[in-house]
């Protein structure tokens, strides 16, 4: 049977193609060494803020004497349904950001955005006047268009069913009532300091199994970045592991972003696939692993746009890595940053090695 890791494939620049033959002889999937590559890369982050009004806006507490807080909400599950976590970053004028998040190991991620925002507003003691920045269009639609409705039908649907997740917007419902709140949706993942860091708490708070899984008859794929602004340089690495054999692969690109660092390096490892298997691929990028499981299909459909028509960014690597995840049966894990497993730790390294490699097409 044909090992399923080509031994040292060649690619040219960020075409994720065919692999060499394979000429291994003793069944192993890769023989050990380090391949590097180098290309270039641009990359466009869309920044989107869309208000919408004030809701829930008792008549005494429409005083501009009310202190004043900035929040961030986030909430997640892996996979979804399943454990779950959520963040928020409370931000008062002068002073520090307060930070918090918890887990519950049976949810969804609505469930998580909604126990985000109820657990940032419960720690608020007296009424505030709030803007509250959430990357959930569930959220902020449930608040600001459906739950007038939703009150007046006693929380049933047209169908005469509960409302999903009634308990958590009644219980939303209330914390409304104190509080003077301007609800507001950010894109997610797209370099906003605050919603990135409450993506990080939320996700350091999902429960997990230990990584890396116990699976010796799948290929794990440990991926790792390294970017520089300095030198306006992106690095990524993959740690390759089957059957107790290792390889390394490795490359540099001028001019990329870390995001665009993360989808190559997974796309550079399953290229390397030369038959179909079963992969545990593990990153720190929920970028990557959202891309690839949630919002992929959605771009497919839409002809590679977002959902206000605009291009998708790095749609040249996206739409190569879609064709190589056809090919595959692709187990994702999302690994915390503070606590990588010691393949990572390895990948990480040999990223910044690639980084600090500067060739002489690199243009510094």
């Amino acid at each position: 049977m044909e090992p399923p890791l080509a031994l040292f494939g060649i690619m040219v620049g960020l075409t994720f193609g065919g692999s060499a033959p394979n000429n291994a002889k003793d069944g192993t999937p890769f023989e050990a060494g380090t391949a590097r590559l180098r290309c270039d890369a641009s990359c466009i982050l869309p920044f989107i803020i869309c208000p919408a009004a004030p809701v829930g806006l008792p008549s005494q507490f429409m005083s501009d004497a009310l202190p004043s807080v900035t929040i961030y909400t986030d909430g997640g599950c892996r996979p979804n349904p399943g454990p779950g976590g959520w963040g928020a970053i409370i931000l008062r004028p002068g002073g520090d950001p307060l930070e918090m998040n918890g887990a519950d190991p049976k949810a969804t991620n609505n469930r998580m955005e909604l126990m985000a925002a109820i657990e940032a507003l419960r720690s608020l003691a007296e009424p505030h006047r709030i803007e509250l920045m959430t990357d959930s269009e569930y959220v902020r639609k449930g608040v600001t268009e459906w739950m007038t409705k939703w009150r007046a039908t006693g929380w049933k649907t047209a169908g005469k069913k509960d409302v999903a997740n009634r308990d958590l917007w009644e219980a939303l419902n209330e914390e409304i009532k104190r509080h003077k709140i301007i609800w507001r949706w950010v894109r997610g993942h797209t370099g906003d300091a605050w919603n990135e860091r409450a993506d990080e708490l939320a996700s350091a708070a999902i429960p997990r199994a230990p990584l890396p899984v116990d699976d010796p008859d799948a290929v794990h794929l440990f991926t790792a970045v390294a970017h520089s602004g300095k030198l306006d340089a992106g690095a990524w690495a993959v740690l390759f592991r089957f059957r107790g054999q290792e390889r390394e692969l490795s490359g540099r690109a001028a001019g990329a972003s870390a995001n665009r660092m993360h989808i190559t390096g997974a796309g550079m490892g399953l290229a390397e696939l030369n038959r179909r298997v079963k992969v545990h691929l593990y990153t720190a990028s929920d970028y990557l692993k959202d891309g690839a499981t949630a919002w992929i299909k959605g771009w497919q459909a839409r002809d590679w746009t977002t959902r206000d028509g605009k291009a998708v960014a790095n749609r040249d690597l996206w739409q190569r890595l879609a064709t190589l995840l056809g090919r595959h049966d692709v187990r994702w894990h999302v690994v915390s940053r503070e606590s990588l497993p010691e393949e990572m730790e390895r990948a990480k390294a040999l990223a910044k090695e690639a980084l600090a490699d500067r060739g002489p097409n690199d243009g510094e």
